[in-house]
């Protein structure tokens, strides 16, 4: 796009008229005038919700063939896609590599705003070439606005080499195309600061990335009912979550629980299986590598029904 070429009609950077005396409002009326257009986010997450079910299918089964979850973004976008993809690893256990955020201008990116670097379309195409991109692996490119040369160049080479290419963006697909398989819009309308999407288009992609992770891990068996079994023990905080869980599912007193905790190597999911089928942790290691890592499934295993509560 030209310098001089206008972005003015994207829904991004229009002006909001709930806010055109912004700058005469009291700290109350900010704030009320914030919490309403905000209510917006959750309308939009509704009108997309088709869109987001496909990714989270589509993701969840590229993971379960080998494949790895990438999201590319530029300032506002790739830093929410980094948080999403650095949240995996202590929350569900998963190796590193296989959720990956990546920003334009890397991690100094992260703390320092380099802004600049979302105009090289060259270098989008070039980080998923670095990264080793293949077919088996899905692209989700994050621009509120839909331009951003980068994450289009970075679509554009993932469906080049075959991989499984998802935009997320906060304008009509009318006003800018994206080189995806799967478009995800999500619509909030104008920013109360006009053209600052790290507001509502910022909070409707967290919403959006939440949903998309969260989902994806589900359904590769990374939870139980609601618990987040496959959890890293990796503090304080996270050893009393795991003994809860524990206490709470089997019925087992708090030193029990960390008695079953330690028996397992502190893996959760593991402690459940050795509890309800009666068995030790080699043996409970191979029921839940037969069941993919499924705990349910692995409770089911060999045609046989333990008493476990119903969750």
């Amino acid at each position: 796009m030209s310098d001089l070429a206008t972005r003015g009609h994207l829904l991004t950077e229009q002006i909001n008229p709930n806010s055109r005396d912004l700058d005469r409002l009291s700290a109350l009326e900010l704030v009320d005038l914030f919490n309403r257009e905000d209510a917006q986010t959750l309308q939009a997450i509704a009108q997309a919700r088709q869109e987001l079910a496909r990714a989270i299918e589509v993701t969840s089964a590229a993971l379960r063939q080998g494949g790895r979850l990438f999201y590319v973004g530029a300032g506002t976008s790739g830093r929410l896609g980094v948080l999403d993809a650095a949240e995996c690893p202590p929350t569900f256990c998963t190796p590193p590599e296989l959720v990956q955020g990546i920003i334009a201008g890397g991690p100094s990116a992260l703390l320092r705003s380099s802004e600049s670097l979302e105009d090289r379309e060259e270098d989008g195409r070039a980080v998923i070439g670095e990264r080793g991109v293949t077919r088996r692996d899905v692209v989700v490119g994050i621009s509120a606005g839909g331009t951003t040369p980068y994450v289009q160049g970075a679509l554009q080479a993932a469906r080049d080499c075959g991989a499984t290419a998802i935009a997320i963006s906060c304008v009509p697909a009318e006003q800018v195309t994206m080189p995806a398989a799967l478009d995800i819009r999500l619509l909030v309308g104008p920013e109360v600061l006009a053209g600052s999407t790290r507001l509502k288009a910022g909070t409707v992609t967290k919403m959006a990335l939440n949903i998309l992770s969260t989902g994806v891990m589900v359904q590769l068996g990374k939870v139980y009912g609601n618990r987040m079994v496959d959890v890293s023990v990796t503090n304080s905080k996270l050893y009393d979550r795991a003994l809860r869980m524990l206490a709470d599912l089997t019925g087992l007193s708090r030193i029990e629980a960390a008695d079953l905790l330690e028996r397992s190597q502190r893996r959760v999911k593991l402690a459940l299986l050795m509890h309800w089928r009666g068995v030790e942790a080699e043996t409970g290691e191979k029921l839940l590598l037969a069941a993919q890592g499924n705990l349910r499934a692995a409770l089911m295993s060999e045609g046989e029904k333990p008493s476990v509560p119903e969750r």
